[in-house]
């Protein structure tokens, strides 16, 4: 059962706390990742090895599978699934193909022309979480964009199962991505294999790809440890639900528990305008619950999350705006009236027909999305992501002449004599 808070009884200090998730108050998530990087860093692929030893109860004889093994591996699964995992990929294909664009030139002044053009990032990893469960669909979000934007070296690192392979979906998604490769470690070892490389692994630039609270940390202290960026701080799963009067109870409890599952430290919160609702969904998830292989999980994320009753949607969105949640379900007949006060989402599921996890497999969108509160400041993973915007500028003798005196004024006035020379050497 959902343990409730009235909106208007909240103060401000009382938000913030409520809207907090996913701390490491002493610290002890940060000091487990620290031993591990530096353990990546002293003993490359022997630690690798080590850690899939002690996290995967493994013992890996190399640290990745090639193009053969791939191809075996993917016709284990049956034809239905493989097909469901096409239909996937060509729907996130299609949504993401439309983001690669070429922007025009734009002349500032006569004879002053100024635009950018755009460059993959030529080294990119790719992390694919495979603790509790094992996510083909990730792979997908990741590898399609990696792809459309014309990136030279897709780095692919997922735990081992205990076979010391991979299973048959990740492997048909890599057939699909046309991926020869994948590596077989997990966790914060992973991120810090990729961003400092080993004998095996490659160093890239860039690291994407969601995670538990460990991976996470990983992903943002190697950022500060190295000249490696990331996509985004996406660690675990979040969803929230405004609801109304309007709302089935059945679906809103199944929208709470898809994301619960996914592990103890999710968390799936409610925000209504309607108490009766608040109790019918409270009864569906003691029903629902029941019925999922991943109920102790699921519970656990329960118990960690809440519910928030409202006089009005628009107040909804005041707290969902607080809150800024990784996915965001609006399940009332009047969600276009509020669309336009969405400031802080990840991604957005409007009507009672539009469940997260259309979003999570096959709808086209995006999966890779910043949680505990960064959609404040954060995007989605795009193509965007896997691409850089490079500006150039050319100026003519026209343009000189027009624009030399204001860059020789404004380079006097700060004290730069050199930058104010570069300009009048050429109008001589």
């Amino acid at each position: 059962m959902l343990k409730t808070y009235q909106y208007k009884d909240l103060t401000p200090a009382d938000i913030q706390n409520l809207i907090r998730r996913n701390t490491d108050p002493n610290n002890a998530i940060q000091q487990t990742v620290e031993t591990i990087i530096q353990d990546v860093v002293q003993s490359g692929d022997d630690a690798l090895i080590g850690f899939a030893r002690k996290f995967d109860q493994v013992e890996l004889s190399k640290l990745y599978l090639e193009k053969a093994e791939i191809e075996e591996l993917a016709m284990t699964i049956s034809r239905d699934q493989q097909r469901a995992l096409e239909i996937a990929f060509q729907n996130i294909h299609k949504f993401h193909s439309t983001q690669l664009r070429r922007e025009r030139v734009t002349e500032t002044m006569p004879g002053v022309k100024c635009w950018r053009e755009v460059r993959p990032i030529e080294k990119v990893g790719l992390y694919i979480p495979g603790g509790s469960a094992v996510l083909p669909s990730t792979l997908l979000m990741l590898g399609v964009p990696a792809r459309i934007a014309g990136c030279k070296e897709i780095v692919v690192c997922s735990p081992p199962q205990k076979s010391g392979k991979i299973n048959g979906f990740v492997a048909y998604c890599l057939l699909l991505l046309k991926i020869d490769r994948i590596y077989l470690a997990g966790g914060a070892q992973a991120i810090a294999a990729m961003a400092f490389g080993t004998a095996t692994l490659p160093k890239v630039d860039k690291i994407f790809g969601p995670g538990n609270q460990f991976v996470t940390k990983a992903k943002a202290m190697v950022q500060g440890m190295t000249n490696v960026s990331i996509d985004m701080p996406a660690g675990p799963s979040e969803v929230l639900v405004l609801a109304d009067h309007t709302a089935n109870p059945a679906y809103v409890a199944a929208d709470l528990l898809a994301q619960a599952e996914h592990g103890v430290d999710s968390q799936a919160v409610l925000v209504s305008t309607d108490e009766k609702l608040l109790s019918a969904v409270n009864k569906e998830l003691t029903q629902q619950i029941d019925d999922l292989p991943r109920r102790e999980i699921a519970a656990k994320a329960i118990e960690n999350s809440y519910a928030v009753l409202v006089q009005d949607l628009a107040e909804g969105m005041q707290f969902s705006n607080h809150y800024a949640p990784e996915h965001l379900i609006i399940e009332s007949d009047s969600w276009q009236t509020v669309t336009n006060h969405i400031l802080n989402a990840g991604s957005v599921f409007l009507g009672h027909l539009t469940p997260e996890s259309a979003g999570d497999y096959a709808s086209g969108t995006n999966h890779t999305l910043p949680t505990s509160g960064y959609a404040r400041s954060y995007s989605g993973v795009s193509v965007d992501s896997f691409v850089k915007k490079i500006t150039f500028q050319q100026i003519s003798e026209e343009g000189l002449q027009h624009i030399g005196s204001v860059v020789e004024t404004l380079a006097e006035l700060e004290g730069l004599q050199a930058h104010k020379n570069a300009v009048s050497i050429r109008k001589k």
